[in-house]
């Protein structure tokens, strides 16, 4: 019994060091996994035939929401993981309920494999940003504030359709 005990503590001190060496990056992945989890949940709640909904004529579609994130995991993952971001084949906001969750668990996906080998020390490396340059640790709290925001809009829309957003309802 001590032995498999023994091989187990001695697999998982790498992994325990390498958090505590790059405390910023764990918490970046950390918070990933729970945004996606609560993102791709609020799109599967929302029921397909409100995919076309939008409270005024100035906002985005509860669609778009969904297209606007899975284009921009794409491209912020990638960018803070340093790896070229995938070509997908084009979406419309349109396509539907099943093709644009799929899409956002696909873009998901992507920011855990990009974000995989991710540490802390080159936070403040310059990164392109949308026509201008930002450190990778200030393109990390602006995705994290990306996807807090969405998934408010996401709660919005969803309650202003009679759901519950993923984090309201009771385990």
């Amino acid at each position: 019994m001590r032995a498999p005990v023994l091989t187990m503590f001695l697999l998982a001190v790498p992994a325990l060091a390498a958090q505590a060496q790059s405390p910023v990056a764990t918490a970046f992945r950390t918070l990933e996994a729970g945004r996606a989890r609560n993102l791709i949940a609020a799109a599967e709640t929302m029921p397909a035939d409100k995919y076309a909904y939008k409270p005024t004529p100035a906002q985005m579609t509860f669609g778009a929401v969904v297209m606007h994130l899975a284009e921009g995991n794409d491209y912020l993952c990638g960018s803070i993981g340093g790896v070229a971001a995938p070509k997908r084949t084009p979406l419309a906001e349109t396509a539907g309920k099943d093709a644009l969750v799929a899409r956002l668990k696909e873009t998901f996906d992507f920011c855990t494999t990009s974000l995989a080998s991710l540490d802390d020390s080159k936070l403040d490396e310059q990164l392109p940003f949308f026509g201008r340059k930002m450190s990778r640790a200030s393109e990390m709290l602006e995705t994290a504030g990306d996807w807090a925001d969405h998934y408010s809009q996401a709660s919005v829309y969803l309650r202003m359709n009679g759901q519950l957003p993923p984090t309201a309802k009771k385990p």
